[in-house]
């Protein structure tokens, strides 16, 4: 296999991982690799972002944000 044929595999920045039990239910947000915090909500993602120095200018793109175990509307457990 060429890199040519091989997938893109983007390494973001910022991860936001899976919906876990809480009140509310929060979701860890990583940085460059590190646990930077629990967002709640889209704008707590927006806010630690800024905090660290990271734009976001499209929150649905996949080489700045990853979204694990759902999408930025996922806040609850299902």
């Amino acid at each position: 296999m060429t890199e040519i044929a091989s997938p893109h595999i983007s390494h973001p920045r910022i991860m936001v991982l899976g919906v876990q039990p809480g009140t509310p239910p929060f979701r860890i947000m990583e940085i460059d690799g590190v646990v930077v915090g629990e967002a709640r909500t889209v704008t707590d993602v927006l806010a630690a972002a800024a905090a660290f120095g990271v734009p976001i200018h499209d929150m649905d793109d996949p080489d700045v944000v990853r979204w694990v175990g759902g999408d930025k509307y996922t806040w609850r457990l299902h």
